[in-house]
């Protein structure tokens, strides 16, 4: 009795190594909620096209944007859990559970996190032909002189680039009209060609933009300057001390599926973000490369979704 359960539980346990081994068979996809050309599709498609490489089958990307991430968010929950779809997002998921009140998944409950990918700053930027600043301090004043004549566009209603411009806000006591887009992508585009005056946005995707003169950025919103613009003085350096905006993208399995593909895509993905490849990309892009264990990923979740409940209130952000 006991020599078939041990066999029993042996060929269990190469069955669920040959999954991993296995697996894929076939192409995998990855869900970005917001359209390409913004912060999430600014690094989950390079790391797509790493781990295409190193498990010899495509990993396709998925843009589906809308409602500040959430209906990407709510497709990719309700995929089927074999193993052949993902999800990436970012700060923005932390933030919408506070802001959505009837969202049709649940960050924590329907997936399974994997790890973060990208931990770019936060970056102000401004078109110079609409706002003629040169840097944060002028900004500002000018913001002040024009209460209600500057408008900062995001990523939509409830993502990070929203709650950025409103804690500016209150902290530096200005009147500046949010505009909401379906992605960074479509923002960056208008501010580009001059419908908006400026955004609060993930420096990945600003950065080809600043790189190209096309926008101007006046700082990071954060302790240290951005790998890759070490022109780009941070906040404090700039006149705005205390206002410290992180943003980050991350990695999620659809809840149910097998452990064993969830352990493998982890590996890879760490081998990934390993590669002198990533590291350039990211380095272009000014952002550190994180490495975090789906532990470690899953407590800075937790933590997040309370430190933005925290900011929602604060700035009494509502719907609009």
């Amino acid at each position: 009795m006991f020599k078939k359960v041990a066999l029993l539980i042996a060929a269990m346990g190469l069955s669920a190594a040959s999954l991993a081994q296995s697996w894929p068979e076939r192409p995998v996809t990855i869900v970005v909620p917001f359209p390409a050309g913004g912060g999430t599709d600014t690094f989950a498609r390079p790391l797509a096209a790493q781990l295409s490489k190193q498990l010899g089958k495509q990993i396709l990307i998925d843009n589906r944007g809308g409602a500040g991430g959430t209906l990407g968010a709510g497709i990719a929950a309700k995929a089927s859990p074999d193993g052949y779809t993902f999800f990436i997002g970012g700060a923005h998921h932390a933030i919408a559970p506070w802001i959505y009140p009837k969202l049709d998944y649940h960050i924590q409950k329907d997936f399974i996190p994997i790890t973060v990918i990208a931990t770019p700053p936060q970056v102000i930027v401004v078109n110079t032909q609409r706002v003629p600043v040169s840097d944060l301090k002028s900004f500002v004043e000018y913001a002040k002189k024009n209460p209600g004549k500057v408008n900062f566009a995001s990523a939509g209603n409830g993502t990070s680039h929203h709650l950025a411009g409103e804690l500016f806000k209150i902290q530096t006591k200005t009147d500046l009209i949010h505009i909401p887009y379906r992605g960074a992508g479509p923002a960056l585009q208008d501010l580009v060609g001059g419908q908006v005056d400026m955004m609060f946005d993930g420096l990945g995707s600003s950065a080809s933009h600043i790189k190209g003169g096309r926008i101007k950025a006046l700082a990071v919103a954060s302790t240290k300057r951005a790998p890759g613009f070490p022109d780009v003085p941070t906040t404090a350096e700039a006149g705005v001390p205390g206002y410290e905006v992180s943003t980050w993208y991350a990695l999620w399995a659809v809840k149910g599926t097998p452990p064993q593909i969830v352990e493998r895509m982890a590996a890879e993905t760490q081998k990934a973000l390993a590669s002198p490849e990533i590291k350039a990309r990211w380095h272009e892009a000014g952002s550190e490369v994180p490495q975090m264990s789906q532990q470690e990923f899953a407590t800075m979740l937790e933590s997040e979704i309370a430190r933005w409940g925290n900011v929602v209130k604060q700035a009494n952000v509502k719907l609009e």
